[in-house]
């Protein structure tokens, strides 16, 4: 095959190697379900609704966007012990390469059940599963060779020949994780998990090679923690493992209270996050009436930010919980 004059086509051609990664966010803290199933209606409510946008390199003109839209909720609260947590969630992904050249779609339903470890469900050990229906799909269309160059464009026809019309693979996916949360007096909380992406490897592959998606194994940790009584410290890292790529990212932010007497105060949050060898990662939310939004820039500071400009990319996150009138049930639980 003769080589493409686009980078994005030559990414696209191989996209179906064993060593294609997962999209990933730089707010993972704000992507519950695709960072642990264990996180599946782990919060103080009744539903979370959340959702992420992520445009990577837009230097390069939309090479990668990634949406997500997810919903999780708390099931069998009479039937349980009042201080267990038993959560339901389905989440939606869309992946876009190349200016919708590559798509990946999924779908996925999760649940996750935790544990008390004490009397007062500070402490709580739980595991999660999830299961999705994974598309990846290649418009052939949109490709552009350099036989079919002329000196008006790109306007000729291309004498490559591609060895299979069926360019969507389809396929299931296991995904599992497991998540201990913890507090000390119930105004602080802290977390440490661990998930596994990808357990059964299903293939990937337009021409039918044994390509398989590598496995994805995540190390998580976090916490809040009340430094005054308007300010309150988020800290949030995470270790990645795909094939032979790794991602390291850690950072904090301040929560101000805008209006501290209130049950439900509202923030502002200010901070940042570093991904090693790659980018700073500036952040500023805004909390009010159980929605929470988040925005953050990459700032390349990688080999290549020359090329980009030192524009990584530009996400925006946005979760909402809903909480009964009495409130919730006061039990700690990771918040992102």
């Amino acid at each position: 095959m003769k080589k493409a004059l686009t980078i994005i086509s030559f990414f696209i051609l191989i996209s179906g190697h064993t060593y294609a990664q997962d999209p990933h966010f730089s707010q993972f803290f704000a992507s519950p379900l695709t960072l642990n199933p264990a996180l599946t209606g782990k919060f103080d409510g009744m539903v979370r609704a959340a959702g992420n946008y992520r445009n990577q390199w837009p230097t390069f003109n939309n090479v990668y966007t990634t949406y997500t839209a997810s919903a999780d909720f708390q099931i069998m609260r009479k039937h349980i012990p009042e201080t267990d947590t038993w959560g339901v969630g389905i989440l939606a992904l869309k992946d876009q390469a190349g200016g919708n050249i590559l798509t990946n779609n999924y779908i996925a339903v999760s649940t996750s059940y935790h544990k008390s470890l004490d009397e007062d469900g500070f402490q709580q050990i739980g595991v999660g599963f999830q299961g999705s229906y994974g598309q990846k799909r290649l418009d052939q269309t949109k490709l552009y060779f350099e036989d079919m160059l002329t000196p008006f464009g790109f306007t000729g026809v291309t004498q490559e020949v591609f060895y299979t019309q069926n360019l969507n693979v389809n396929y299931f996916d296991v995904n599992a994780g497991i998540l201990y949360s913890g507090s000390t007096n119930g105004d602080n909380n802290f977390y440490i998990g661990a998930s596994m992406y990808h357990i059964n490897r299903p293939k990937e592959s337009f021409l039918g090679a044994d390509w398989n998606i590598g496995t994805r194994t995540t190390l998580h940790a976090g916490g809040y923690f009340p430094v005054s009584d308007i300010i309150t410290l988020h800290t949030s890292g995470i270790f990645q493992i795909q094939n032979q790529a790794t991602e390291t990212v850690i950072g904090a932010a301040a929560a101000a209270a805008i209006d501290p007497t209130s049950l439900e105060p509202s923030n502002v949050y200010f901070g940042s996050w570093y991904r090693f060898g790659d980018a700073l990662i500036p952040y500023i939310g805004l909390e009010f009436a159980g929605f929470r939004i988040g925005a953050t820039y990459d700032i390349n500071m990688s080999s290549l930010k020359t090329a980009s400009q030192s524009r990584g990319g530009m996400e925006l996150s946005l979760i909402y919980e809903l909480r009964p009138y009495e409130g919730g049930r006061g039990i700690p639980c990771p918040k992102f």
